[in-house]
């Protein structure tokens, strides 16, 4: 994923698709805080699709600015600040954080739905396919990455805000003295320690493979539209 990314009109079509899956994904968080009990969503614009609402100085603006320095993807994310006094219980709590990667996921089965080849829509032994199954191929691809990848417990994802409310009060406050250097720490990670992004790119291909999406409508659609490849 840390190769050079090229500025074409696909990618364009991408990121305003990939704006709207984070308004999504955001609003999900919101919706599910408003019902546990957290008014103020309401009142600091959560529960709309409104970009603006959810834009945070780090998931989106340092984090894309820092992928795009590096030839990576400078996709945008979003943030909620959420008001965990005023949940009735820890189980919402949880529940607040699981509802993103719940939502990618709703959203990747919608696009897998789309591009699968039952449907007739797309056919897999197409080389040029149009740009709208080059579109939703790269987002099929963004959707189940952005779930298995919130799904890490390190602070501040969702996987780790799905069992922060069941851990002792020190390691809940070793998470809040790590801040957002737990994103840090994955990145590098990610970047240096072998095996991990062959293991993430294994999991995706195998949801791909159990839910009968072909390499060439999903991977080679995002190897397109990113990077300019129809290998």
């Amino acid at each position: 994923m840390l190769a050079m990314v090229h500025f074409t009109p696909l990618f364009g079509a991408v990121l305003v698709c990939w704006i709207f899956s984070v308004c999504v994904h955001e609003f999900a968080h919101a919706v599910v805080a408003y019902c546990g009990g957290d008014r103020s969503v309401r009142e600091k614009g959560y529960l709309s699709f409104n970009p603006f609402a959810y834009v945070h100085p780090v998931t989106s603006i340092l984090i894309p600015a820092a992928f795009l320095a590096m030839g990576g993807l400078p996709l945008p994310g979003g943030a909620v600040s959420i008001n965990t006094a005023a949940l009735r219980s820890r189980h919402w709590s949880a529940l607040v954080s699981a509802a993103g990667p719940v939502s990618n996921f709703l959203l990747f089965l919608v696009i897998a739905w789309v591009l699968h080849p039952s449907t007739g829509l797309v056919d897999p032994g197409v080389w040029e396919q149009p740009n709208w199954a080059r579109v939703l191929g790269a987002m099929a691809v963004l959707e189940i990455l952005s779930v298995f990848l919130n799904l890490i417990p390190v602070p501040p994802l969702d996987g780790f805000g799905i069992i922060e409310p069941y851990l002792g009060r020190e390691a809940r406050q070793a998470a809040a003295r790590l801040g957002w250097g737990g994103l840090l720490l994955l990145f590098m990670a990610f970047r240096y320690v072998d095996g991990l992004q062959e293991g993430l790119h294994r999991l995706v291909d195998m949801t791909m493979d159990a839910l009968g999406l072909p390499f060439e409508i999903t991977w080679r659609q995002f190897n397109v539209v990113f990077f300019g490849e129809s290998e």
